[in-house]
């Protein structure tokens, strides 16, 4: 079972740079907490580029897909009327829908890609059994290492903790 060990730090600053400095150095995963969003804090973790893009891609052109091939299998096959002198295949008057299916196929898509990509919902992390983590939310900057070892490991990980500056070091209990 993994053990996490979680560093506060005074400023956003001293949270990044020991970060960085973590990933260089170590292979555990890291992770950061703050109270805002922290500029610089995805490539201080090494984070790989976003997955999102690509998602919405894929989702817009299967909606806009579907959406044009619907109304052409109704309108142009299997229901063709002449309503107005308008052939049965009449693209321009496919263009909303098509519109609209490829930006609702899109959002779904992003909206159920990141629950996948984020493992969400995770209501529960180690951290949390932390008293003073509960500062992460307002003015608290942490930092956690995940530990698969237990003993040297872990005091090895508090003093490279405190030499990089954290104002306290904590270690997430383990939960039975």
């Amino acid at each position: 079972m993994a053990i996490w060990v979680l560093g506060e730090f005074s400023t956003s600053e001293a949270l990044l740079k020991a970060a960085e400095h973590l990933r260089t150095r170590r292979s555990e995963t890291i992770e950061t907490y703050s109270p805002y969003p922290l500029t610089g804090s995805s490539a201080a973790l090494g984070l790989k580029k976003s997955k999102v893009p690509v998602l919405a891609l894929i989702g817009g052109l299967a909606g806009a897909s579907f959406g044009y091939l619907v109304q052409f299998l109704t309108n142009g096959v299997d229901w063709p009327i002449n309503v107005g002198g308008r052939p049965p295949h009449s693209a321009p008057a496919f263009v909303p829908i098509t519109f609209e299916s490829g930006v609702l196929l899109s959002a779904f898509s992003i909206f159920f890609g990141l629950w996948a990509i984020l493992r969400l919902p995770q209501p529960y992390h180690p951290a949390f059994d932390v008293d003073a983590f509960r500062s992460a939310s307002s003015h608290g900057f942490w930092l956690s290492i995940e530990a698969e070892q237990t003993g040297p490991q872990i005091e090895d990980l508090s003093r490279e903790l405190r030499t990089l500056g954290a104002l306290q070091v904590a270690v997430a209990p383990e939960r039975s």
